[in-house]
């Protein structure tokens, strides 16, 4: 006896449903450019360690999912950044951790928010798909079809 049937999926209570997961493409980050770092006074100037973590921030691909409220935490974040660069320890580390898991930018803190980056590979594969017409698809696959016998 095969037993009672499945439920219908419309009428089940768990959905699982994740409003925050994403796929990145690797190409969003291309598309933005940073924004400038923010004055912090008249003779203040950004460590060059801080100028380029700022600029890999927004060139990543997780740059695509900020939105213009966030540019003000990522502010936050840059002068903990600075300040560690200049005056290393380790409660500025531990800070800078947990400021940065709000904007995934370590693969647990992506995990976490549930986005994936798209592959390279997997990017490059699909695009040749769409730039490359199928040219054996005009021609009628019956063709290949052949009788075997045992």
């Amino acid at each position: 006896m095969p037993g009672p049937l499945p439920k219908d999926p419309a009428l089940r209570q768990r959905k699982n449903r994740v409003s925050t997961s994403a796929t990145l493409s690797v190409e969003t980050g291309l598309r933005h450019h940073a924004p400038a770092l923010p004055k912090l006074g008249p003779e203040h100037e950004w460590h060059p360690l801080t100028r380029a973590w700022w600029k890999d921030v927004w060139h990543s691909p997780m740059s695509g999912e900020y939105l213009q409220v966030d540019k003000h935490g990522l502010f936050r974040l840059a002068a903990l950044v600075d300040r560690f660069w200049r005056d290393p320890s380790q409660a500025l580390a531990a800070e800078i951790r947990l400021q940065g898991q709000c904007f995934g930018l370590t693969p647990i803190d992506r995990r976490r928010l549930q986005w994936e980056v798209a592959k390279v590979e997997e990017v490059t594969k699909q695009k040749r798909r769409v730039e490359q017409p199928d040219v054996e698809s005009s021609e009628d696959s019956r063709k290949v079809l052949r009788v075997l016998r045992a």
